[in-house]
């Protein structure tokens, strides 16, 4: 009996071994980052996460004074300042000025791949956060404004998204290995303050930053991944195969 049809290739391992270091990091980071937040989940969902969320909450605020967090009085103002840098307004300010610059360079692609990364991104923590419906702390003051439900936070699972593309689009103008690391490292420090200004701030549960950090890096990833997958730069050419310039996001 013949058949018709599309038929599915698995790759071989020789295909497989030419896989590039930068994908097989993507890979795992996307990997790790859905299962660790398929673990808080859980664990929020079933109502264990509490004994952590409340005491790392209370232990940021001063003994017997839950509306004062601790350090000097200057800190509030700089956490206040850092967590800024996770709001919408300057993520789509940041996307746009960094997307612009792209198009001026003629990388359109890594333009319009950092825009939809953060643009999905922002509207999939809108949906978590309506679907899960947790609701903000309420065992010590909110030193910041806030309007949405809790988990997962978007400025960190926003943030996230933004500043990993941003940082593997840019690592990508260099071919030197240490300012790659470089700029990958600032990325994610910027994506751990961000985060870290939330549960300082009493706005977040430290679960709600958590499974932000995990699902954002996860789709950053993704959609890098698509982005190389849609431009058949996932493996590398073999050997002795004649490669233009990378052009890749």
């Amino acid at each position: 009996m013949v058949t018709t049809g599309t038929v599915i290739r698995i790759p071989s391992r020789r295909a497989l071994s030419r896989l590039d270091p930068a994908t097989i990091v993507a890979v795992t980071v996307a990997a790790l980052g859905l299962w660790g937040f398929a673990e808080l989940l859980d664990e929020v969902s079933e109502g264990e996460s509490g004994g952590f969320d409340e005491w790392l909450l209370l232990a940021l605020r001063q003994p017997g004074d839950t509306s004062q967090p601790i350090g000097p009085w200057w800190l509030e103002i700089a956490m206040n300042d850092l967590t800024a840098l996770g709001s919408f307004a300057v993520i789509a300010l940041m996307t746009g000025g960094v997307a612009g610059f792209l198009v001026v360079r003629d990388r359109f692609g890594a333009a319009v791949l950092l825009v939809v990364s953060v643009a999905s991104g922002a509207i999939l923590s809108s949906l978590l956060k309506v679907g899960i419906d947790r609701p903000r702390p309420d065992i010590v003051a909110q030193l910041a404004d806030v309007h949405t439900l809790s988990f997962p936070s978007g400025h960190a699972m926003v943030s996230a998204v933004a500043y990993l593309t941003i940082g593997a689009v840019l690592a990508s103008f260099v071919e030197d290995r240490r300012t790659q690391l470089y700029i990958v490292s600032a990325a994610v420090t910027g994506v751990v303050i961000i985060g870290s200004t939330r549960v300082y701030l009493g706005v977040h549960w430290p679960t709600d930053v958590l499974a932000g950090w995990c699902i954002g890096a996860a789709w950053a990833m993704a959609c890098w991944l698509v982005a190389r997958l849609l431009q058949g730069r996932v493996l590398r050419p073999p050997i002795g195969a004649e490669t233009g310039p990378d052009e890749s996001a």
